[in-house]
């Protein structure tokens, strides 16, 4: 196995900056992910990995080896496409087994390459089929396998969930992960869909038009997201935003963002001011963190207004106007409410997030 280290990658395409000065080392035997929403970089990125795109300027290591200049086939990694790529005259034995074919490996070994792989991907019973007699799932399992008999160093994975229906792509995200962990290979996942990435991987990396803008755990990124960017980019629905100053009172302070004032502890007031560039803020908070309250409103509620009820299952998303602001807020389920209504909203303050305006840079 091995760790895959890119320094300063960058990829044009004519005037076009594909990937911009990417540096990221992905440790041996994680589950990395790529993701960002279409265009941002992440399969180009995958590609010049894997050998398919060349490099405009920087370095890519696997393990000790500089990779800049070699074939995709001496890279020693194995990848698994969005469309999974599979000959459509071929068995699903001869689909997996077709690279070791090419490397004129021996009969015997094949068949058990052939045999471990499909054991573990529940292929057994449909080795002799062809792809068009395959359900979806089956034919990603297929993909799989043809990459898990090179015994590769690294996997890289392009969207392989995309085309599977929602059930489905919650039951591979569970078989994915417990395959990779079996195997220990280390894995570079692109994906667009958040929730594939915060429940498979050791840790994500998130971009941006061609930038890497976050490199953290899953837990770490929703928590503590560097950015306003990653900050609504990240969580469904995503943070709300409220542009604010910050204000002294006494001995406390308190964000003023005209439609309501927030009082906040003097000790996170001090951290502010020490990290601000100026008293232009974004106070954000996550729909999790706002509670809409019914009935007389005391001095901690802010006056809001109920713009649409959404219920999703196990919770409610309201949609709230606070002033000119449109928040969203998670309830439980069950909650009613109807279309202006008057009600009110409280902010968990010890869950806020406080960011710098002018640079968009996470403060607290």
């Amino acid at each position: 196995m091995a760790t895959v280290t890119l320094e300063h990658v960058t990829k044009t395409f004519g005037k076009i900056v594909a990937v911009d000065d990417v540096s990221i080392k992905i440790e041996d035997r994680n589950f990395v992910a790529l993701l960002g929403p279409s265009g941002c970089g992440k399969t180009t990125t995958l590609r010049l990995v894997a050998g398919l795109e060349t490099l405009t300027k920087g370095d890519i290591r696997i393990g000790d080896r500089l990779v800049n200049d070699l074939t995709p086939r001496e890279r020693n990694i194995a990848m698994v496409f969005q469309s999974y790529a599979l000959y459509p005259h071929m068995t699903v034995f001869d689909n997996i087994a077709f690279p070791l074919k090419v490397r004129k490996v021996p009969k015997d070994e094949i068949n058990e390459s052939v045999k471990k792989a499909s054991d573990l991907l529940g292929l057994q019973e449909l080795l002799d089929r062809k792809p068009k007699e395959l359900s979806g799932g089956q034919r990603q399992r297929v993909a799989l396998g043809r990459a898990m008999v090179r015994n590769p160093e690294v996997f890289l994975l392009d969207e392989p969930l995309s085309n599977l229906d929602a059930k489905l792509r919650v039951y591979m995200r569970a078989e994915l992960k417990r395959l990779q962990r079996k195997l220990g290979v280390t894995t570079i996942y692109v994906t667009h869909d958040q929730i594939e990435a915060l429940t498979m991987s050791d840790k994500i990396a998130v971009m941006n038009e061609g930038r890497l803008q976050q490199v953290d755990g899953p837990d770490e990124l929703y928590r503590g997201p560097a950015s306003t960017w990653v900050a609504g980019f990240i969580g469904s629905p995503p943070m709300n935003f409220f542009d604010c100053t910050l204000v002294s009172k006494g001995e406390g302070a308190f964000l003023d963002a005209s439609e309501f004032k927030l009082e906040i502890d003097s000790n996170l007031a001090a951290v502010i001011r020490q990290k601000s560039s100026s008293p232009e803020l974004v106070l954000g908070a996550r729909p999790e963190d706002l509670t809409v309250v019914k009935g007389k409103l005391g001095k901690e509620e802010i006056p809001a207004e109920i713009y649409v009820v959404e219920p999703v299952g196990e919770s409610t998303i309201v949609d709230l106007k606070v002033g000119k602001y449109l928040v969203k807020a998670r309830a439980p389920m069950g909650f009613k409410g109807e279309i202006g209504e008057k009600v009110g909203v409280t902010i968990a303050r010890e869950k806020i997030h406080i960011f710098d305006k002018k640079t968009d840079q996470l403060l607290v």
